[in-house]
């Protein structure tokens, strides 16, 4: 799910789970008996611990490998930085998760919405982490207003265009809380090396749904989490038609940008995306831009 030596993030809105998955990559690395560091801005260490124990976190892993900081102060320059990197020296984590992105770029002295702030902030944090092997994971927000959210955590675009790792967006379903089960799709908004959307489905907004995070709370007092794999529907409609044209015009004119594809297909943008995505998904077509053609079209019935 993570890259090790990359960066990522992992953005929703509040109560949308992000901190629950990023809960479940603490415990699948500390089972690995690797160390993991966590600086959080937002809550608090009775909090995140209380979460892993709730999980079924060992007890004993938890206290000897799970290094928590909840900075006070800066942590740019000076003693801060030398204990944060120590850590990094020491124990060498695999996993480095930073909750709480707006906090911290306010605790710096940053503008959450300025892409000069936030590319700076990139390189002293969570930049840091990843050079030194870990897997960089950093939790935030996304706009309120779904009409404006996009791909995007809430302020400036480079939160997105800075990652050389994977962008997920969590989008709640069915709430969480005690004793019930809740529910959010998880959708790759960004993937650079990948290797993820191999695994996924293509998704709305140019994302890829890779899965929904499930939160199960027991009356007994503790949890299950776990991310299930995305599906077909047994009903799925598939855009045969215009996967077809799309073929033919990159058998007529070679590989060809989206743009250029929805220039030259007659129809909806959106449904020439989708069958796209599919025609990608299914293996015709390259994922990289322009699109080329892997293997040839088999469907016969093609307007």
């Amino acid at each position: 799910m993570f890259y090790p030596g990359k960066v990522h993030t992992i953005s929703s809105e509040s109560e949308g789970g992000k901190t629950w998955l990023a809960m479940s990559a603490v415990l699948d690395e500390l089972d690995a008996l690797n160390h993991v560091l966590y600086l959080d801005f937002e809550d608090d260490e009775g909090g995140i611990v209380g979460r892993l124990l709730t999980l079924g976190g060992n007890p004993k892993a938890i206290r000897e490998r799970f290094h928590y900081l909840r900075p006070e102060d800066a942590l740019g320059t000076g003693i801060h930085l030398d204990d944060l990197m120590d850590i990094l020296r020491t124990h060498k984590p695999t996993l480095a998760v930073l909750d709480g992105v707006t906090e911290a770029l306010t605790m710096h002295g940053m503008n959450p919405n300025d892409n000069a702030d936030v590319a700076a902030f990139g390189r002293m944090l969570p930049r840091r982490f990843a050079s030194a092997g870990a897997a960089s994971v950093s939790l935030d927000h996304v706009a309120k207003s779904t009409e404006n959210r996009g791909r995007y955590s809430i302020g400036a675009v480079h939160k997105l265009n800075g990652l050389d790792g994977a962008a997920y967006v969590l989008e709640n379903r069915k709430p969480f809380g005690v004793g019930i089960t809740g529910k959010s799709t998880l959708r790759i908004a960004k993937d650079r090396p990948g290797q993820l959307r191999k695994n996924a489905l293509p998704s709305s907004s140019g994302m890829f749904w890779a899965g929904d995070l499930v939160l199960t709370s027991h009356p007994e007092g503790f949890s299950e989490v776990a991310v299930e794999a995305p599906h077909e529907a047994s009903n799925a409609f598939q855009p045969t038609v215009y996967m077809g044209r799309i073929m033919a015009v990159i058998n007529d004119r070679g590989p060809l940008s989206k743009r250029l594809i929805r220039a030259a297909v007659t129809g909806k943008a959106m449904t020439i995306d989708s069958a796209l995505d599919q025609l990608i998904l299914d293996g015709y077509l390259s994922e990289a831009t322009p699109h080329t053609k892997l293997k040839e079209w088999v469907v016969d019935d093609v307007a």
